[in-house]
C-alpha cells in the first residue's frame, strides 16, 4: 500500500548533523561521509571511499522513522568522480537491511553521468524507515566513486505495539455482538517468525474472520453464515504475500463490502467473493489482535501467537493501539504488550554466488572433544554446499549439502569409502530452517528444525582440522563437487559459541568471499506468478521457470497455445476431418475447446455440439407455463463468441414441426414461442439472417402453405406442418435457449431439434492490405503487451527494406522490419537498453512470395522466427525491467516518422492473438489498398497438406517439399508396398539435435525449461493384415526410442522410451484389430508430457508421459523391419523382427517425408532401403473406396437420411455398372488424348520446357529440402 501524500516531498538530509552520515570507508578526512550533502562543496565536495574498499556504501540516519518518497544523487563537486548506478537499502535499526526494488522487481537506480547534474529517482512505492544506505554499483570509468545525496519525504504519526509471542490485545464491543456489512482493517507489521495470528473474531452463528501468518505468507479466513464451512474442519484461506518473516515492515489492508473482499499485502492484492448466503459479518463480544486467547484460561492460546510489531492498527476507523496505549476500557491487554518496537539481533548474511561464495570460520574451543555446529539458512536452490569440515586423520572430511532439495550429510573416509545419512525433509522452500550437527558423541547426529535426528555411526570421535567452511569452499583448501550455497545464513554457532558476523565483515574473524552482510536479499520470483494460463512457477535463487504441463500452452511463460486458432488453420497444415482442440484467442485468456472440423467440402466447417441432440416433443405448454430448454455447448460463452467473431459465416438449423400450435398470436402478432441468443436476448424469427423480421423461412422463400400467415404453423391445421429454418445472423448465434408456449390445446403438439453451431472460414487468415506508398501506414490502438507480446503475420514484397510495424512509448519501443533483402529484424527496449534479434535467410525474402514472421517477447526471453529458418533467441537480463510500456498507436506498414515505410502486402496480422482488420482500415487510408493481388493471396487452398503456394508470372506452382504428399497440388498419396524384409531408414546427420517443427518456437534457452517443450509430429496411413508388425521406429544416439507397432491382437501400440533408466511408456489408443486389410490413418502429436493420438476419424485421445525429455541427437527413422539391435522390450523386438507386410502411405515425421525421400533419392547417403520396395497407389485406392463411407459417418443430420434401403441398394448396383462402363470408355479416351498430347508437347517452346522443369524440380528434388529441413530446424541462440 502506498502511503505517499501529495505534499510528502520535502528534503530530509540537508539539515541532518554530521553524525547522521556514515560510510564503509573514506579516501581521507576531506572525503568523509558528512560532506555528501546535495549541492554542497564542503571538504572535497562529496564522499569518496578508499580505492581498496571492496564493498563501499554511504549511510544516512534520518534520526526517526520517516516516510521516504524519493532520493537524489550528484557526483563529487568539480571532479571526475560520480556513481552511474547504485542500490538503495533501508533499515529501522541500521543492522538488518532490505533492498528497495521497483514495481517490476528491478533493484538498481540510475545515477549520474557527470559531477554536477542532479538525478532524482521517485520511489514507485514509498518506504517508512530511519536508515538509508546507498551502495554504488557502477561509476565513471575515467574517475572514481563520488556521491552527494538528498532524501525526500515527510514525517508521519506512528502508533506501535510489540507482541512477544505470548500476548494479545482484545477489543471488546459495547453490545453482545457486532454485525457489519462493511469492514476496513489496516495495519503494518514486522515479524520475527513465519507463523502467528494477527487478528481473530468469531460469532455463535458460525461467522469468523482470521488473519494469520503461515509459512511466511498471510492467510485470510472469512465465513459469512456459510453452514458448510461452519461444520467443516477444513477452512479455506485466501493467501497473499511471501517471505513476510523478514523483520521488515509490511502493510496490510482488508476491505469488505457484503460478499466482496479485497485483501492487499504491500503491492499484491487478491479480490474474491465469500461463499454462503450471508452478507454481514457477525462477531460476538470481542476481536483479538496478536493471538486467539482461550476463554476462561488467561495466557492460553488456541493458535501460535504473533511475535513482532504492529503499527497503526485500525479497525473500521478505530485506532486500536492508541486506545490500548491510553488504557481505554474497551481494550483488554493479555500478556506483555509494550508500545515500542524491540530491536531484533537476528542479523543475516547473503551468499551471492553459486560458484565462489564462502564463509570461513575458525573452530572455537571444545571442552568435551569433537565439535558441534548450529545455524539457520533459507534458500530456493535445490543443490548447494552448506558446510565442509576437514577431519583428523587426513584425508577424512565431513560435508553437509543440499542435494535434490534434501539435506545430505556425508562422512568421507580414506579411499573412496563414505557414510551418508539424509534428512527426508524439503529445505529449499524459502523459509528459515535450523540445522544442528553434533559429533561430540560417537554417533554423528543431524537435526533439521524439530524433526527427528538422523545419525551416522562411527567408531571413534571425530576431530576437526582447520577452519569450518560454510556455503562454499576455496578450491585450494578443500574439495567439493556440489555448487556453492546461494541463500542466507544467520545465528551461526560453533561449539555453542556464537560467531559475530560483523567481526567477519571487519576482517577481525575468519575469511569470506562474495558475501553481503547485514541483509538477506532473498526474493520470491513467483510472486506475482508470471507464468500464464495456470502454469506452475518454480524458482531458484536467481531465476524462475514455468511448468506448462497440462495447461494446453507452451513457452518460457506458458504464453503460446499448443493448439491452432481455428479449423481453417488445421487444414492449412495438412490435417483431415476430425475432432480437434482449437484455441480461438490463441495466447489470450480463454483456453482451448474441442470442436469437430469437417474438411470434406471446399469450405472448412467448425461444428460445436450441445447437450440436446435428439428431437424433443412438447405437449401441454402455455405462455403461463412454457416449455423451456437450455442448451449447453462444448465451449464457454466467451469461447463461442470468439469462434463466431473469427468465422466468416455461421449458421444453426432449427427443425420445427407442429400440429395445431401457433408460433405467433394471429390477432396481435405477439410471439407464443421464441428462442434466446447467446446474450440471452429474446428472438422470434425462425430462419434467415434478418433479425428484425418476425417470420419463418417459408415466408422469406414465399412458399408458406397459407400465404395469409408468415409461418406454416400459424395456419393451425390438424396436420403436421414444418417451419424448419436456418439461422445465420452471426451476432445472435448460437441459440442458448428455446421456449415453446402453445401446445396446451387438444391435439396440440410440437417437435423440435436444434442442430449444432456450424461456422466456416477464418476471417483473419487472408485479411490483407497492400502498401503502395512508402509514406503510408495503418494505425491501431496500442495492444496490451506489458509482460508478454507475440506478433505474427505474413508478408510479400519486392522492396529491399521496410518497417512492418512499430509501437513507441516514452522510452520503450517494439519494432519488426525487413532491414535488408534477406534479413528480418525484431528490436525492442523495455528499459534495459535496446535489444535486437535478426534472422538472415540464405535466399532473398523480397521475392514476391509469402513469408511468415513470428516475434515474441516475454519476461524470460525474446524470439524471432521467419518461415522455417532457425529460431533465434535472446535471454532477458537477470533482474532487469519486465514491463514494456507503450503509449503511442501501433503503426503497421510504416512508422510515426513516415520513414522506412513498407511496400508490399501484409496479411493475417495478430498481436497477442488479437487479429487486426487490415482490410477495413485500408479502405479509408490513402496509399493503402484492401486485399493483396496474386494467385496465392486468396482463401481457397490451392496447395494442400502443407504444400506452399509459389507465385509465378503466369500462374502458380505448389512446393510440396515439406509435405508427405506429391502431385501438382500436394494432394496425391505417396504410397509404398512392403514385404517382411522391406525397410526404409532415414539417417539424421550426426551433428544435429532433435528435429523440431515450427511450433517449437517457444523453446527456452534455459536448461531447466527447454525439455518441457519437446515436440514430435507424426502422421501416416497403412493397410495390412499382418500382426504383430513394426510400423515406425525413431532411435537416438542416447538409447532413446519411439516405436509404433501392431501387437499380436492387431491393436496399435505406441512406445516412448525417453529415460533410459526407466521403463518405457506404452499406450494402446484402441483395442480394435487394425490389421484388417483396411486403410487406417494415424496422427501422433507430443508436446512435453502430453501425447495426442488420433486414429481415423476418432476423437483425439490425450495421454500423459512419465517424462517431458527431448529426443537427444536423433539417429534414424525407420519404416518396416528393424535390423539394428536396439534396447527394445520383448514385444517390440518381436514386431521388429516380423517387419511390415502391406502398404504405408504419406509418412511424415516432423519435416521428414520419408517415403518421398526413398522414392526420389535412392542414391542418397541419408536414405537406406533394404528388401523389395515398390511404389504403389494402394493408399489412394483404399482412400477413395472408404472416403464416401467416412464422410457419411460424420454427417450430423440423421433425419435427412433417405428411406428405402433395399431400393437404394438396387440403384447402387445399377449405378455401379453404368459407372464402370463409363469409366472404361473415359480411360480409353484419356489414353488416346495422352498420346496426341505427348506428340504436341514435343513441339513446345523452350520457355515452356523451363517452366515445366521448375514444377518437376519443386515436386521431386526432395533431397536438397531434406538437408535444408535438418539445417533449418537447428536452434540457434544469441545471448
Amino acid at each position: 500500500m502506498d502511503y505517499r501524500k501529495d505534499n510528502c516531498n520535502g528534503p530530509l538530509a540537508s539539515t541532518l548533523p554530521h553524525s547522521s552520515f556514515q560510510s564503509s570507508s573514506q579516501s581521507s578526512v576531506s572525503y568523509a561521509a558528512y560532506n555528501a550533502k546535495l549541492n554542497r562543496r564542503d571538504g572535497a565536495g562529496g564522499w569518496s571511499p578508499m580505492v581498496t574498499d571492496q564493498e563501499p556504501w554511504l549511510q544516512v540516519d534520518l534520526k526517526e522513522q520517516m516516510e521516504v518518497t524519493a532520493v537524489a544523487t550528484q557526483g563529487r563537486y568539480d571532479s571526475w568522480d560520480w556513481v552511474s548506478s547504485y542500490l538503495l537499502l533501508y533499515s529501522d535499526t541500521g543492522r538488518a537491511w532490505r533492498q528497495y526494488r521497483h514495481e517490476d522487481g528491478v533493484g538498481s537506480f540510475v545515477g549520474n553521468v557527470n559531477s554536477e547534474a542532479v538525478v532524482q529517482n521517485k520511489l514507485s512505492h514509498s518506504v517508512r524507515t530511519r536508515f538509508l544506505r546507498f551502495v554504488p554499483l557502477d561509476w565513471n570509468p575515467s574517475g572514481w566513486m563520488g556521491l552527494r545525496v538528498e532524501v525526500y519525504g515527510c514525517s508521519y504519526k506512528s502508533y506501535v505495539a510489540d507482541f512477544d509471542g505470548r500476548s494479545s490485545l482484545l477489543y471488546r464491543f459495547n453490545q453482545k455482538s457486532m454485525s457489519t456489512v462493511k469492514d476496513v482493517i489496516s495495519l503494518r507489521f514486522k515479524s520475527h517468525q513465519a507463523e502467528g495470528v494477527l487478528l481473530h473474531g468469531e460469532g455463535q452463528r458460525g461467522d469468523y474472520i482470521t488473519l494469520e501468518l503461515h509459512r511466511g505468507r498471510l492467510d485470510l479466513y472469512l465465513n459469512l453464515d456459510d453452514s458448510r464451512l461452519r461444520f467443516s474442519s477444513r477452512r479455506v484461506a485466501v493467501t497473499v504475500g511471501s517471505l513476510l518473516d523478514d523483520q521488515h515492515w509490511h502493510s496490510v489492508h482488508v476491505e469488505r463490502f457484503n460478499k466482496q473482499v479485497n485483501l492487499t499485502v504491500d503491492s499484491h492484492s487478491q479480490h474474491f467473493q465469500t461463499k454462503g448466503e450471508g452478507h454481514s459479518l457477525e462477531v460476538d463480544y470481542e476481536l483479538s489482535f496478536g493471538g486467539i486467547p482461550l476463554p476462561g484460561k488467561p495466557g492460553t492460546f488456541l493458535r501460535k501467537n504473533f511475535h513482532g510489531c504492529m503499527e497503526n492498527l485500525y479497525y473500521n476507523g478505530i485506532n486500536i493501539i492508541d486506545l490500548a496505549k491510553r488504557r481505554k476500557p474497551q481494550i483488554h491487554s493479555v500478556g506483555n504488550v509494550t508500545f515500542s518496537c524491540s530491536q531484533p539481533q537476528l542479523v543475516a548474511c547473503t551468499f551471492l554466488s553459486s560458484g565462489s561464495s564462502f564463509l570461513s570460520l575458525p573452530p572455537a574451543a571444545s571442552a568435551t572433544g569433537g565439535f558441534s555446529v548450529r545455524f539457520q539458512f533459507r534458500t530456493w536452490n535445490t543443490n548447494g554446499l552448506l558446510l565442509s569440515v576437514q577431519l583428523n586423520p587426513e584425508p577424512q572430511r565431513l560435508e553437509l549439502q543440499i542435494i535434490n532439495s534434501r539435506l545430505l550429510l556425508t562422512l568421507h573416509s580414506s579411499g573412496h569409502q563414505k557414510s551418508e545419512v539424509s534428512a527426508d525433509y524439503r529445505v529449499n522452500d524459502g523459509l528459515w530452517h535450523s540445522v544442528s550437527l553434533d559429533t561430540r558423541n560417537l554417533p554423528i547426529t543431524l537435526t533439521v528444525d524439530n524433526e527427528p535426528s538422523s545419525m551416522i555411526e562411527v567408531w571413534e570421535q571425530l576431530e576437526s582440522r582447520g577452519n569450518f567452511y560454510f556455503g562454499g569452499c576455496p578450491t585450494l583448501d578443500c574439495r567439493y563437487t556440489s555448487p556453492a550455497f546461494q541463500g542466507c545464513m544467520r545465528l551461526v554457532f560453533i561449539n555453542s559459541q556464537p560467531m559475530n558476523l560483523s567481526h567477519v565483515q571487519q576482517g577481525l574473524l575468519g575469511n569470506y568471499n562474495e558475501l553481503r552482510f547485514d541483509t538477506c536479499t532473498i526474493r520470491d520470483r513467483c510472486l506475482p506468478n508470471l507464468c500464464e494460463h495456470g502454469g506452475r512457477c518454480s524458482q531458484s535463487w536467481s531465476s524462475f521457470s514455468c511448468d506448462c504441463s497440462g495447461t494446453g500452452y507452451s513457452g518460457a511463460t506458458c504464453h503460446n497455445s499448443i493448439y491452432e486458432l481455428s479449423c481453417e488453420a488445421y487444414k492449412l497444415i495438412g490435417s483431415s476431418s476430425g475432432y480437434y482442440s482449437i484455441d480461438p484467442d490463441g495466447s489470450g485468456p480463454l483456453g482451448p475447446t474441442q470442436v469437430y472440423c469437417n474438411m470434406t467440402d471446399e469450405k472448412v466447417w467448425t461444428v460445436l455440439n450441445h447437450n440436446s441432440t435428439a428431437p424433443v416433443t412438447v405437449k401441454g405448454s402455455s405462455l403461463q407455463r412454457p416449455h423451456i430448454m437450455k442448451f449447453n455447448y462444448s465451449a464457454s460463452a466467451e469461447q463461442l463468441q470468439a469462434i463466431v467473431s473469427r468465422s466468416e459465416q455461421c449458421q444453426q438449423e432449427v427443425v420445427y414441426h407442429c400440429r395445431k400450435s401457433h408460433l405467433f398470436n394471429t390477432k396481435d402478432g405477439s410471439p407464443l414461442s421464441w428462442w434466446l441468443d447467446r446474450q440471452g436476448e429474446r428472438r422470434s424469427y425462425w430462419g434467415g439472417f434478418l433479425p428484425g423480421v418476425q417470420q419463418c423461412s417459408c415466408s422469406l422463400e414465399e412458399n408458406c402453405v397459407d400465404m395469409n400467415y408468415f409461418c406454416n404453423c400459424d395456419a393451425d391445421t390438424d396436420t403436421w406442418a414444418n417451419d424448419t429454418g436456418i439461422l445465420s445472423y452471426k451476432d445472435h448465434l448460437p441459440v442458448s435457449q428455446i421456449v415453446i408456449g402453445d401446445t396446451n390445446r387438444t391435439g396440440s403438439q410440437a417437435v423440435y431439434h436444434v442442430g449444432p453451431l456450424r461456422c466456416y472460414g477464418d476471417k483473419s487468415v487472408w485479411n490483407a492490405a497492400t502498401f503502395y506508398q512508402e509514406s503510408s501506414y495503418l494505425y491501431f490502438p496500442t495492444p496490451q503487451a506489458e509482460l508478454a507480446s507475440d506478433i505474427s503475420f505474413y508478408f510479400k514484397t519486392s522492396a529491399p527494406s521496410g518497417v512492418f510495424l512499430e509501437n513507441l512509448g516514452l522510452k520503450d519501443f517494439i519494432r519488426v522490419e525487413l532491414s535488408s533483402p534477406s534479413v528480418v529484424t525484431f528490436s525492442f527496449d523495455v528499459g534495459n537498453g535496446p535489444a535486437i534479434l535478426s534472422v538472415k535467410s540464405h535466399l532473398p525474402l523480397n521475392d514476391r512470395q509469402w513469408h511468415h514472421v513470428r516475434a515474441e517477447r516475454n519476461v524470460k526471453e525474446a524470439s524471432l522466427q521467419v518461415d522455417q529458418l532457425p529460431l533465434r533467441f535472446l535471454e532477458a537480463p537477470a533482474d532487469g525491467h519486465l514491463r514494456l510500456r507503450l503509449s503511442s498507436q501501433l503503426f503497421v506498414g510504416g512508422t510515426a516518422s513516415q520513414q522506412k515505410g513498407f511496400l508490399g502486402c501484409i496479411r493475417s496480422l495478430t498481436v497477442n492473438s488479437v487479429s487486426f482488420d487490415l482490410e477495413e482500415r485500408a479502405r479509408m487510408t490513402p496509399g493503402v489498398s484492401s486485399g493483396c493481388p496474386g494467385y496465392c493471396s486468396g482463401s481457397s487452398s490451392l496447395c494442400h497438406n502443407r504444400g506452399r503456394c509459389i507465385e509465378k508470372s503466369n500462374g502458380y506452382v505448389c512446393d510440396c517439399s515439406q509435405s508427405a504428399y506429391g502431385g501438382t497440388t500436394c494432394n496425391q498419396e505417396v504410397s509404398v508396398s512392403f514385404d517382411k524384409e522391406s525397410s526404409v531408414t532415414y539417417t539424421f546427420q550426426e551433428p544435429f539435435s532433435v528435429m523440431q517443427n515450427r511450433s517449437s518456437q517457444a523453446s527456452s534457452v534455459s536448461i531447466e525449461s527447454s525439455s518441457s517443450r519437446a515436440r514430435e509430429d507424426m502422421a501416416f496411413s497403412f493397410i495390412t493384415s499382418q500382426s504383430p508388425a513394426m510400423l515406425l521406429t525413431v532411435s537416438t544416439f542416447s538409447q532413446q526410442y519411439i516405436t509404433v507397432i501392431l501387437a499380436r491382437n492387431g491393436s496399435l501400440q505406441i512406445w516412448y522410451h525417453l529415460q533410459t533408466e526407466r521403463s518405457p511408456d506404452v499406450f494402446s489408443p484402441t483395442a480394435s484389430n487394425l490389421a484388417d486389410g483396411r486403410l487406417h490413418r494415424v496422427r501422433i502429436h507430443r508436446v512435453g508430457k502430453n501425447l495426442y493420438v488420433q486414429i481415423d476419424q476418432d476423437i483425439h485421445r490425450k495421454y500423459t508421459l512419465s517424462s517431458d525429455a527431448e529426443l537427444i541427437l536423433i539417429r534414424t527413422l525407420t519404416l518396416g523391419k528393424v535390423i539394428r539391435e536396439e534396447n527394445f522390450s520383448e514385444e517390440v523386438m518381436e514386431a521388429a523382427s516380423k517387419g511390415f507386410i502391406g502398404c504405408l502411405s504419406s509418412v511424415q515425421f516432423n519435416h521428414v517425408a520419408l517415403l518421398k525421400a526413398a522414392l526420389t533419392n535412392r542414391g542418397s547417403s541419408l536414405v537406406t532401403i533394404r528388401g523389395p520396395l515398390v511404389q504403389s497407389n494402394c493408399g489412394a485406392l483404399a482412400d477413395s473406396s472408404s472416403h464416401t463411407l467416412q464422410d457419411q459417418g460424420v454427417t450430423p443430420n440423421k433425419e435427412k437420411e433417405p428411406l428405402g434401403h433395399d431400393s437404394q441398394k438396387d440403384l447402387a448396383v445399377i449405378a455401379g455398372v453404368v459407372t464402370a462402363v463409363v469409366f472404361i470408355a473415359v480411360c480409353a479416351l484419356a489414353v488416346m488424348t495422352r498420346l496426341l498430347y505427348q506428340r504436341r508437347q514435343a513441339q513446345r517452346s523452350n520457355s515452356i520446357k523451363e517452366e515445366h522443369r521448375h514444377t518437376m524440380y519443386t515436386d521431386y528434388r526432395t533431397e536438397i529440402h531434406l538437408h535444408n529441413s535438418v539445417r533449418d530446424n537447428m536452434k540457434e541462440y544469441y545471448i
